[in-house]
């Protein structure tokens, strides 16, 4: 949001929860509630937009259920809005430069796969159902670091890495930049610094 407002975009924020994030608001945002998984919510919170961003998540123990809902609710907004939508993804789904899945890394615990299985069926909704809708799902191609400062520059990549780090504010030009100039569409793209 902040890279969006600094690039004057006027900024809703939709979030289940208005009470608890009293500073968006306070920066300009409009906030308003709303349920990216309530197919009548997103309808009526899209129009007049011309960008979704998806980074909606749930760490409950159903995340299959929860990504797949979001995309089930979100394609026939892009497609009645005209608006790009934009999914926060991750890495874990990625191929890493071997053609291994990052996904087969195994410090990854049963509750981590769980979750990343729940974002994959949520990407296997748009790829299946969202050939003629005007999506992206963006990740970093490894992880975000708070550990460095941004950089102001970020690289596209065909393959996830571990090792790759981002930080937010560099994957946050990364994502206006598509919604901006789109590039890639209905695709995985990775970005890192």
């Amino acid at each position: 949001m902040a890279e969006a407002r600094r690039r004057a975009h006027t900024v809703t924020a939709v979030v289940r929860d208005t009470t608890k994030y009293p500073d968006l608001a306070a920066d300009g945002v409009h906030l308003v509630p709303g349920d990216v998984t309530d197919p009548t919510s997103v309808a009526t919170l899209t129009p007049g937009h011309d960008a979704i961003i998806n980074a909606a998540v749930d760490l409950g123990p159903d995340a299959n259920a929860f990504f797949t809902a979001s995309a089930c609710a979100l394609l026939p907004a892009t497609r009645t809005s005209a608006a790009r939508l934009v999914v926060v993804g991750l890495s874990a789904l990625l191929n890493d430069a071997t053609g291994t899945p990052l996904l087969d890394a195994d410090f990854l615990d049963d509750n981590a796969r769980k979750f990343c299985l729940g974002h994959a069926a949520g990407l296997d909704v748009l790829r299946t159902e969202g050939h003629d809708a005007n999506w992206l799902y963006l990740s970093p191609s490894g992880h975000f670091t708070e550990d460095a400062a941004p950089s102001a520059t970020y690289r596209i990549t065909d393959h996830g890495d571990w090792s790759d780090k981002i930080t937010y504010p560099d994957f946050a030009r990364a994502l206006l930049d598509e919604i901006e100039k789109p590039k890639h569409h209905r695709m995985h793209l990775a970005v890192t610094c």
